[in-house]
């Protein structure tokens, strides 16, 4: 298991979020129609949308709510893939399949946002749009590849000429152009991860905080999910622990990569500069592997993505580099201090897909969001819910399929993060 991160106070979600509702450990013997473990957006979503129709659930979280990456992230809502174009994933699929994966990826920013109205969750959301700016000239045929595949798939992609785009990120550095996806948008994560533990309460699951699952075992016809407090029987288990998952289910965390991100948010900026940076209020990530996105929060702070290539000593490191990459993209920000540095852990699978697994008789696990995972993981849970409630697997997205081990995971995870230094070598390449 990916071991929990540094202390939770330096992520900068946690001093800007509403407090966190009350998740009582869960204590003695209990039974339940589904148990979810892992209190992420996919184990909330699932949680919630289960608990809607009337399903009796719990949902067993190791710390609270959104400890995970759910509250570490950057918290943009990104209805995209993070590598394909729906072309590709059409050509892959087949055009129903991958039309319908398409549609579940497109209208994954629109469950979340429409969740956040309807709970009225919270956590500074704006559905304003996600930008990709080219940060070379040559990426640039990529771009509209990527727009033209999205528009074709009748959604609101827009190409922004170079005038433009510096425009809307307040940047000359990006003045190649690049596309902006209008269904997008971005959230204060950890607030979010909190709203949707309250709604799922509100709906009637059971959240309990402090409950590692410590064992999954068959049991008289029924799962049995054993904690530290005592266990729950129940007819369905949920894994939802993507880039936390531990040895709980036979190889299951083989089959993703598990993959350390940073963040860094600077001071506040002052008013007359905020207004010049992302005026309009966008989220962007541009088109580097290892990626640069940035974002504003309510509290006039710049929120931006690091990539150390080793995570000894990256906390001093990323204090100096994103100080001069900020300069570099927002060179009217000048001089400005960085007051949190945090990191998480997200899952990747090779082909940079999301997987939703059904392992056994009532066992399911959605995992592999790969860098999108505020709208890909809500609507996994979403798909869960619906698979659990009887759908059919021909009206699922994503389908359900079979576990695929990774050869020599134990090498390959360790190492993973030595990919960033090719990244870098790639980004700054035509």
């Amino acid at each position: 298991m990916a071991r929990l991160t540094e202390n939770f106070s330096e992520n900068l979600w946690s001093h800007t979020a509403e407090p966190a509702p009350d998740t009582p450990q869960l204590k003695g013997a209990l039974r339940a129609d589904v148990t979810v473990i892992g209190g992420g957006y996919t184990g909330l979503s699932a949680a919630l949308h289960l608990a809607k129709r009337g399903v009796d659930v719990r949902v067993l979280e190791a710390e609270q709510p959104g400890f995970g990456a759910s509250g570490r992230n950057n918290g943009q809502v990104i209805p995209a893939y993070s590598r394909h174009n729906p072309d590709d994933i059409e050509r892959v699929f087949g055009k129903e399949a991958g039309s319908r994966l398409n549609d579940w990826v497109a209208g994954s920013a629109d469950l979340v946002f429409g969740l956040i109205k309807l709970y009225n969750i919270q956590c500074e959301a704006a559905q304003n749009g996600w930008l990709q700016p080219a940060h070379r000239s040559s990426r640039m045929t990529g771009i509209r590849k990527k727009q033209s595949s999205w528009e074709a798939a009748g959604q609101p992609a827009r190409l922004l000429t170079g005038q433009e785009t510096m425009e809307l990120t307040g940047s000359p550095f990006y003045c190649h152009g690049g596309w902006i996806h209008e269904r997008g948008g971005h959230i204060q994560p950890l607030g979010y991860a909190r709203g949707l533990a309250r709604a799922a309460v509100a709906e009637g699951a059971k959240v309990h905080g402090s409950s590692a699952a410590l064992s999954v075992d068959r049991v008289e016809g029924r799962w049995r999910v054993r904690t530290a407090g005592g266990y729950v029987d129940s007819d369905t288990i949920v894994f939802a622990t993507n880039g936390y998952t531990g040895a709980l289910w036979p190889k299951l965390r083989q089959t993703v990569v598990p993959f350390r991100t940073f963040h860094a948010a600077t001071a506040p900026i002052s008013d007359n500069i905020s207004q010049t940076i992302l005026p309009e209020n966008h989220g962007l990530s541009d088109t580097r592997q290892a990626l640069w996105a940035f974002r504003k929060d309510l509290g006039k702070r710049l929120i931006t993505t690091a990539a150390p290539l080793l995570p000894m000593g990256a906390r001093e490191k990323i204090n100096t580099t994103t100080k001069a990459r900020l300069r570099e993209v927002f060179p009217q920000i000048g001089d400005i201090e960085i007051d949190h540095v945090w990191e998480g852990w997200i899952a990747m699978t090779p082909e940079r897909l999301p997987r939703l697994h059904e392992l056994a008789g009532g066992v399911f696990a959605g995992m592999g969001y790969s860098g999108r995972g505020i709208a890909m993981a809500t609507a996994m849970g979403k798909s869960i819910a619906d698979r659990v409630m009887g759908a059919p697997v021909h009206d699922i997205a994503p389908l359900p399929v079979p576990m695929k081990v990774l050869p020599m995971h134990d090498v390959i995870a360790p190492l993973s993060r030595a990919m960033i230094g090719i990244y870098r070598w790639k980004d700054e390449r035509d």
